[in-house]
């Protein structure tokens, strides 16, 4: 469903999907979309991007005839709820679970790790000849504070069943983005006619695993960080419902977006804990609304040059 979502299906007519050069203006209009985002370090779509390249083509193309209630109630309804669905979700089962824990027994501690790191500085102003070595080293203490969990259960620290439940839980979410993001970016590889399914949705991965290792660091960041301080029992939640909510969309055929409900999922671990960054916040909503018709200008004005 959602590589025939993403070829165009419905939205605009079969001989213009069958065109390429309609499918090569979507792909570079959201992906330019999506560079300059990933630059700036702001966590936007590429579901987003893609719908916003898709208005913008099938416009320039077709104009009026354009399907905009397919749009509407296919495309954004799904990016617009997923977010909200995401927020409320994760408040509500982090509350649950902090009422658990206290319920077991397991307790929140701080912890002051302190480490000492030897650093070397050069002088020029101390005379060679005199035999006094011109690199003076000292030491310099270093500070990181982390929570972690006090407790068992069944018998294990309760600290390394949530670090493994941690891991796996970032497993899933990466998971659901290959199952969600992926037949998306392939419905366009298919109306070019480059690759058939299979190939196509293996050299995706392979080319968004790339991307991933080469400039994913202002935005892992900006969400792990800067939204606001998470620890481990809070990553896991959010991480939790993201690959949740991201599954259960991909296998109903939803085009939703695994950043929004990510971010989603963020929004609402800020609110439980009340340690939100408002402004971080208002930059990456800002961002949101842009992203749409930044794409839909990107990918009309380039259908318009190739044509």
């Amino acid at each position: 469903t959602l590589v025939k979502n993403f070829s165009g299906k419905g939205l605009v007519p079969d001989e213009l999907i069958l065109n390429p050069i309609f499918a090569i203006s979507i792909a570079l209009g959201a992906a330019l979309t999506v560079f300059i985002a990933t630059k700036i370090g702001m966590p936007i779509s590429t579901t987003h991007a893609l719908v916003g390249g898709l208005f913008g083509s099938g416009v320039m193309a077709i104009g009026t005839a354009f399907n905009f209630a397919k749009l509407g109630n296919t495309f954004l309804m799904p990016l617009f709820v997923s977010p909200i669905l995401a927020a409320s979700l994760s408040l509500i089962v982090y509350l649950i679970f902090r009422k658990t824990r206290k319920k077991l027994g397991i307790n929140k501690e701080t912890c002051i790790c302190i480490s000492e790191n030897e650093t070397a500085i050069q002088t020029n102003n101390l005379s060679i000849t005199s035999g006094i070595s011109n690199n003076i080293e000292f030491s310099r203490c270093e500070k990181i504070t982390t929570e972690v969990y006090a407790g068992t259960i069944l018998g294990i620290t309760a600290q390394k069943v949530l670090d493994t439940l941690h891991f796996l839980s970032a497993g899933v979410v990466s998971f659901a983005r290959g199952l969600n993001d992926t037949p998306k970016i392939v419905g366009l590889l298919l109306v070019a006619n480059a690759f058939n399914v299979q190939l196509g949705m293996f050299l995706v991965a392979i080319v968004m695993l790339i991307g991933g290792l080469l400039n994913a660091k202002k935005v892992g960041v900006l969400m792990s960080k800067k939204i606001t301080p998470m620890n481990h029992g809070q990553g896991f939640t959010a991480n939790m419902i993201t690959g949740l909510l991201v599954t259960t969309a991909s296998i109903h055929g939803l085009p939703v977006s695994t950043t929004h409900v990510s971010v989603g999922s963020i929004f609402g671990i800020a609110t439980a804990s009340k340690k939100a960054d408002k402004k971080v916040i208002y930059k990456i909503l800002w961002s949101w609304c842009l992203t749409l018709p930044i794409a839909a200008f990107l990918s009309a004005g380039i259908y318009y040059i190739l044509n």
